[in-house]
């Protein structure tokens, strides 16, 4: 294959940018690949590793003479990074984002670019619950959407090779504006993920069950609840302050429909009960059969697979 973008720069190096970098290599699609993590441990785990050709604890000297940009921070992080290194951008320059908010990174982030940079908003539909540069592999992208949130006015030939860079990857693109991105999103990720943080939440408070019990007995259901609720607290933090409008409406609707799940149990109506359940277990059949779920154990990563050059 070949290179896409001759020198890739990541700021941050977390699960999805450690990710992007093996699957980047794996495929011959950038010939120098550059990080900057503040952490100095996050820095040399990434060299230890093999991850990047290069780290930069100066975001500004990591962007020189780049050309992708790839922001992997919390999103409430990536409006002052975008004013630190918007003027040190070259001319032509790419640069993306794979946040899962769309609307506030856009109005934090674009005004920081020159006119000259490219600007591409994207969100990888992919992730596990790990953290930090050991937590990547080539094959988290493999079969999931990519959803890219450009302006109406992007540059085509710049948007059509972040396209073939995602699709590259492993990854199915498709296009769509930013506040139905934000929405879609409240109600596939965020509010079940708040929802996940809740009855955690609820469990560790709840006195007449102790630690032990929650630990041993876990159910399936409250195991995957755990493992949601594992996910980075400041990632997360971010999300719901950057896409509180979207996230309201679904958590009311949320509560409306929790209500008359409660009064049908209080009532013994079984048939509504078994009628509801019926019909939420074919959206559950519909994911599986898009693709989007997998029964492999851990997300169908390959145990001998490791962060180490080719």
């Amino acid at each position: 294959m070949s290179v896409l973008y001759p020198k890739v720069v990541f700021i941050g190096l977390g699960l999805i940018a450690s990710s992007m970098a093996l699957a980047m290599r794996a495929a011959n699609l950038c010939e120098v690949i550059v990080g900057h993590a503040r952490s100095k441990e996050t820095r040399d785990v990434a060299l230890e590793i093999g991850l990047v050709d290069a780290v930069f604890a100066d975001p500004i000297a990591a962007v020189q003479d780049a050309d992708l940009v790839v922001l992997a921070l919390p999103v409430g992080a990536m409006g002052e990074m975008a004013a630190l290194i918007g003027p040190h951008l070259k001319a032509g320059t790419t640069v993306t984002d794979v946040g899962s908010v769309k609307v506030a990174v856009i109005l934090a982030v674009q005004p920081h670019l020159p006119v000259n940079v490219h600007f591409i908003p994207g969100h990888p539909i992919a992730g596990t619950e790990f953290s930090g540069p050991r937590s990547g592999f080539a094959r988290l992208f493999q079969g999931r959407w990519w959803l890219l949130t450009p302006h109406p006015e992007v540059d085509t030939q710049a948007f059509a090779r972040l396209c073939e860079l995602c699709r590259k990857m492993g990854a199915k693109v498709d296009q769509m504006d930013a506040a139905h991105h934000d929405l879609v999103l409240a109600v596939t990720s965020h509010t079940p993920h708040l929802i996940a943080y809740t009855m955690v939440g609820v469990a560790d408070d709840l006195g007449r069950v102790t630690d032990s019990e929650v630990i041993q007995y876990s159910a399936a259901g409250f195991r995957d609840f755990t493992r949601i609720a594992s996910s980075d607290p400041t990632m997360w933090r971010d999300v719901f302050l950057n896409n509180k409008e979207a996230t309201l409406e679904i958590l009311g609707r949320f509560t409306d429909e929790l209500a008359q799940l409660q009064n049908a149990i209080r009532l013994g109506d079984g048939a509504h009960l078994h009628a509801y359940f019926t019909r939420t277990r074919a959206i559950r059949r519909n994911i599986i059969d898009a693709g989007q779920d997998t029964s492999a154990a851990n997300f169908g990563r390959d145990a001998k697979e490791t962060t180490t050059k080719s």
